[in-house]
């Protein structure tokens, strides 16, 4: 298996501009204060990175950015899932050619394939790579869970190494399977369970702490029960909603979403912006 991505690895969001494109001035600056505030590593063009409605060719041209301007030891992990393997297949093909240290896949969704399905389409993702690929297990949103004997099997196919496991009831670790949170609320857990560490949204804003996790074992119990409200917040509607209205309210690049997402409500953000001062963050960016 490989060496670990990281242990604190954010999934980016991507910051659009008031016209609705890619800010990739901004996306850059998030980049550097993400890095500079924890982050080892980074999932470009992921959940949060609003993937599912970006043009091939902007969803291609952020993982070219994000390794052009890549962190000092910094991984970058690009987003290449899909429902369609073929898809998959290309765009995890592009973005090994574009320099992406790891490839992150999502269980193919909406189709709900069978076992024999999922081994078949992992099969042809792991041979059109030669980085390690990060199973991403998310039931959720996919509609199929992979349970842990599925993930097993999984694991005998070679590049496929780590597992983002977003499923609470199946947490454990696999042999041959790196394991990373897949919710920031399981980051604690997943560090005393021998796992590497999480693929997480919070540590865009409260990177340091989720650092000191991984970092302060003896404080990991206190440390995390001190997040639990921003945690709560980032979760009170779809992410990446609350995750880009607490960006806005640091002052940090983040933008408008794209349709079907909408902005934060006023009740949402300020449910976020709770979150941010109980913490002491509105304070620390200046506000």
């Amino acid at each position: 298996m490989s060496a670990s991505l990281g242990s604190v690895i954010t999934a980016i969001i991507t910051p659009f501009d008031d016209q609705g494109n890619v800010d990739q001035a901004g996306f850059v600056e998030l980049l550097g204060h993400l890095a500079r505030s924890g982050s080892d590593g980074f999932v470009v063009c992921g959940t949060t990175g609003e993937a599912a409605t970006l043009s091939v060719d902007e969803h291609l041209g952020l993982i070219e950015l994000a390794v052009a301007n890549r962190p000092d030891g910094a991984s970058i992990i690009a987003g290449a899932g899909s429902n369609d393997t073929r898809h998959a297949v290309e765009m995890t093909e592009r973005a090994t050619a574009l320099g992406a240290d790891a490839i992150l896949s999502v269980t193919p969704y909406y189709n709900r394939p069978n076992r024999r399905g999922i081994v078949a389409h992992y099969k042809a993702v792991a041979e059109a790579t030669d980085r390690p690929i990060i199973l991403y297990n998310i039931p959720s949103r996919t509609g199929t869970n992979l349970p842990n004997e599925l993930l097993a099997e999984l694991a005998q196919l070679d590049r496929i190494e780590f597992v983002k496991q977003a499923n609470p009831d199946d947490v454990e670790q696999i042999d041959g399977l790196g394991l990373y949170a897949g919710n920031d609320d399981m980051l604690a857990e997943v560090l005393d369970l021998g796992g590497l560490g999480g693929i997480l949204v919070a540590s865009h804003v409260v990177g340091p702490q989720l650092r000191r996790i991984v970092e302060e074992p003896q404080q990991r119990a206190q440390i995390d029960a001190e997040l639990a409200e921003i945690y709560a917040a980032l979760g009170v509607t779809t992410n990446p909603i609350p995750v880009k209205a607490a960006l806005a309210l640091l002052g940090l690049p983040s933008g408008p979403l794209r349709l079907p997402l909408v902005e934060a409500s006023s009740e949402e953000r300020g449910v976020v912006e709770t979150a941010l001062i109980k913490l002491g963050l509105l304070e620390a960016a200046g506000h």
